[in-house]
């Protein structure tokens, strides 16, 4: 499923339902896929990942097309959608899994990830905790994870937290969301 003309990012903003709901609207994204990355047990289940003992985040891949959208485009809808300043956590979830990270897949990624996070830091005053690495032992999360805000918008968590996310995106980046 390489496709020559999209790029892949590996985002972990909190729950990784919040970041899923956000990049299934943007304009370029072709694909979004929740999972777990950057820890060291392989193919763990979403139990083993809450218990906090295996290392990974939730995180979201987004593949884009970068003809529609930069990178950079991507990674400024990311920190208006999450807070970047929160160490293990985002709001009231709690744990390394929630961390704040940005997971690269080739130099020039990363080159440009460490450009954006740098002037984001500088923005917050030297406050940004986002982890860069790059993207290691990913495996893609449990089938009921996939698209799950668009398939339970009135859950209580979907209506309280993410919800909210959705639209501070649509509100802010108007120009960018999917028709």
């Amino acid at each position: 499923m390489n496709d020559p003309s999209t790029e892949t990012i590996t985002l972990a903003g909190g729950c990784f339902w919040c970041v899923e709901a956000v990049y299934e609207r943007v304009r370029g994204v072709t694909r979004v896929e929740s999972g777990y990355s950057n820890g060291q047990a392989v193919a763990p289940s979403y139990e083993q990942v809450c218990g906090g003992d295996t290392g990974h985040a939730e995180v979201v891949r987004v593949t884009f097309d970068p003809q529609r959208i930069s990178l950079r485009e991507v990674l400024e809808i990311f920190f208006v959608v999450h807070d970047p300043t929160q160490l293990n956590r985002q709001g009231n979830d709690v744990g390394t899994q929630y961390r704040s990270a940005i997971y690269f897949r080739s130099p020039e990624q990363e080159r440009v990830v460490r450009e954006v996070v740098a002037e984001v830091d500088a923005l917050h005053k030297g406050r940004v905790v986002t982890e860069i690495a790059p993207e290691r032992n990913y495996s893609r999360a449990e089938d009921y994870h996939q698209h799950y805000f668009a398939n339970h918008p009135d859950q209580g968590y979907c209506a309280w937290v993410v919800a909210p996310k959705v639209e501070k995106f649509k509100k802010t980046f108007a120009e960018k969301v999917a028709a």
